[in-house]
């Protein structure tokens, strides 16, 4: 009985909010954004577990490999 409430705690523990940026522990992004002096525009967002942008490149291949398995 202990593994079935494992079993279903576990995911609710580990699960994060997926937003439009990634997956992080709140579902809305506390950024803040504002403009400088000079009117130059600046966003600045809490920090993600996951980004997705960071996902993309990871799950590339290598565009020009040094050796491959097959010559």
């Amino acid at each position: 009985m202990k593994k079935h409430y494992f079993l279903i705690l576990l995911p609710v523990l580990v699960s994060g909010c997926f937003n439009d940026r990634g997956v992080s522990m709140r579902y809305y992004n506390d950024c803040e954004e504002y403009y400088d002096a000079q009117g130059y525009y600046h966003k600045q967002c809490d920090k993600n577990l996951i980004d997705y942008k960071d996902m993309k490149e990871v799950l590339q291949p290598a565009q020009n490999p040094e050796r491959g398995s097959v010559r």
